[in-house]
């Protein structure tokens, strides 16, 4: 589980409750309540956002939002650079047709799938093409998912605002008693409060760590695009890794090579 996905979203509900029990006592908790600007707020900002999607783009997306709590799969950037180095020593000793039962024992399918169209001889300007196409579409869906939670958030306090004027032109029409003015003016005010938490709360983190997420996986499998690329130039396996170090932070770097004896590889210098 991602623990700052936990803390930021259970720690937000947490400390808003405990400011307004701190201002104004536990009893006005349920004033902050209010069924008609639910509905107007959030309600307003999903549907005007499904109106510009499909049915399920929409429940795709939504669907997505529980990714945030998980860890991501493919953030061992290290890891991947090591294993395309074993099989660039693969490849050097034993030659490219060897990658074939290597290929059998990687788990990732995107590595795999490059490493086949290497053996089955595929030209490399199109092994590059037929990647790069389909990181491209990876990238295409994330977006769509994330892109779901970025127009929720603009709508949310547009839609607050809406319940704000409603709330507002309810109340102007019923001036005759002003002790119902105080109460009429917060539930007005109550909507662009929803709209703010639905903005501020619920959709940028999500999308965020969606979008950092998807950020970092263009990047693993574009490792993987490089690596296998510089495996079919027949490069030697020690610059392949310098290349693909390329990629990591310097933090990252140093952890790398202290874990792989300063970088050294089985290929040696030409």
């Amino acid at each position: 589980m991602d623990i700052a996905s936990i803390i930021g979203v259970v720690m937000g509900v947490v400390l808003m409750l405990l400011g307004i029990i701190t201002s104004g006592g536990i009893s006005t908790v349920g004033n902050f309540v209010d069924v008609p600007s639910l509905l107007i707020t959030i309600g307003g900002s999903n549907m005007a956002v499904l109106a510009s999607r499909t049915i399920p783009q929409y429940v795709g997306a939504l669907k997505s939002y529980l990714m945030i709590f998980k860890v991501s799969a493919g953030a061992d950037t290290k890891g991947l650079i090591k294993q395309i180095i074993d099989l660039s020593n693969t490849a050097r000793k034993e030659g490219l047709l060897a990658l074939e039962e290597a290929a059998g024992n990687l788990d990732d399918d995107f590595m795999k799938k490059g490493v086949m169209l290497i053996v089955d001889g595929t030209e490399p300007e199109l092994v590059k093409s037929i990647l790069e196409a389909e990181i491209d579409s990876m990238a295409a869906r994330h977006k769509s998912n994330y892109g779901v939670f970025e127009d929720i958030a603009a709508q949310g306090p547009a839609w607050g605002m809406i319940g704000t004027l409603i709330g507002l032109v309810n109340m102007l029409n019923d001036m005759s008693d002003a002790s119902k003015i105080g109460p009429s003016m917060a539930v007005a005010l109550i909507t662009t409060l929803y709209g703010s938490i639905l903005a501020n709360w619920f959709c940028f983190p999500a999308s965020n760590k969606l979008k950092a997420r998807s950020d970092a996986e263009y990047m693993s499998k574009s490792i993987v695009i490089e690596g296998l690329l510089s495996i079919q130039a027949g490069e030697n396996p020690r610059v392949t890794e310098e290349k693909l170090k390329s990629f990591l932070s310097p933090g990252d770097r140093a952890a790398y090579e202290a874990d792989n004896g300063g970088g050294g590889n089985e290929g040696g210098a030409e």
